[in-house]
């Protein structure tokens, strides 16, 4: 693949931005690295798993560092991701008419991005959901994420938030984790129907992982709540107006 300078400098800058806002708040950038791809011009056969390839790498780090700082909890995580990869896959296989749906959850996030602008702090109360209702929203979410083709922890983490399952940083370890999980499976069955990961992706993934392990390194340990809350509410709007906008 040819990329000229210009081009490349942008491409990386645009990852390495992307990288850093995303993983500060666990989630791992795919929507953002498709937008910097497309706006670069790159054709649809290399942005796909190219994406997949950072968000993984991306979400690797962010769910060890997060995990590193204390914020990761099991018994709160598992629920949420037993059934998230079978729904992911239904929701990506199924011909659905996803365009109306895209725009109200593009309205959603858009949403819950003014409500975390104005949050100063965590939940005074936090009580984790029963297990049944962890799997339920689990699959409900995965179903969401393959449907619309945006990571999982994008919706995840606002209603950990909204619910007062989990403190922000609670609910960053735990989108990583399950942002890392879903993009494992869909490279996965990437790869096994044929195409390869193309060459070029490796050089993007150096600038993901260097803003990635910063980000999240921050994120986990450094920012204030409320920095993470107004970062958070900023990835919800980019995440909103790319449903709503994007076809």
């Amino acid at each position: 693949m040819n990329v000229d300078n210009a081009h490349l400098i942008l491409l990386l800058a645009g990852i390495t931005i992307v990288a850093f806002l995303y993983s500060s708040v666990g989630h791992a950038g795919a929507s953002g690295y498709i937008a910097v791809m497309t706006l670069c011009g790159l054709s649809a056969t290399f942005i796909r798993p190219t994406a997949l390839v950072l968000n993984i790498l991306v979400a690797c780090i962010g769910a060890f560092q997060f995990w590193r700082a204390g914020y990761f909890s099991w018994r709160l995580f598992w629920p949420f991701a037993l059934l998230s990869v079978p729904a992911a896959y239904l929701g990506g296989y199924l011909p659905l008419p996803a365009a109306l749906l895209k725009m109200l959850i593009g309205a959603v996030l858009l949403f819950s991005a003014v409500r975390l602008f104005f949050r100063q702090g965590d939940p005074p109360n936090i009580e984790p959901p029963s297990v049944p209702a962890s799997i339920g929203v689990g699959a409900g979410i995965g179903f969401l994420s393959g449907l619309t083709g945006t990571g999982g922890g994008i919706f995840l983490t606002p209603l950990l938030l909204f619910c007062r399952w989990a403190s922000i940083r609670q609910a960053a370890a735990i989108s990583a984790l399950f942002i890392l999980v879903n993009s494992i499976a869909g490279l996965v069955g990437y790869i096994s129907s044929g195409r390869p990961v193309p060459n070029f992706a490796w050089i993007l993934a150096v600038a993901a992982v260097i803003a990635g392990t910063l980000g999240s390194y921050l994120g986990s340990r450094r920012f204030p709540v409320r920095t993470i809350s107004v970062i958070l509410a900023t990835v919800l709007i980019l995440a909103g107006c790319k449903l709503i906008f994007t076809r």
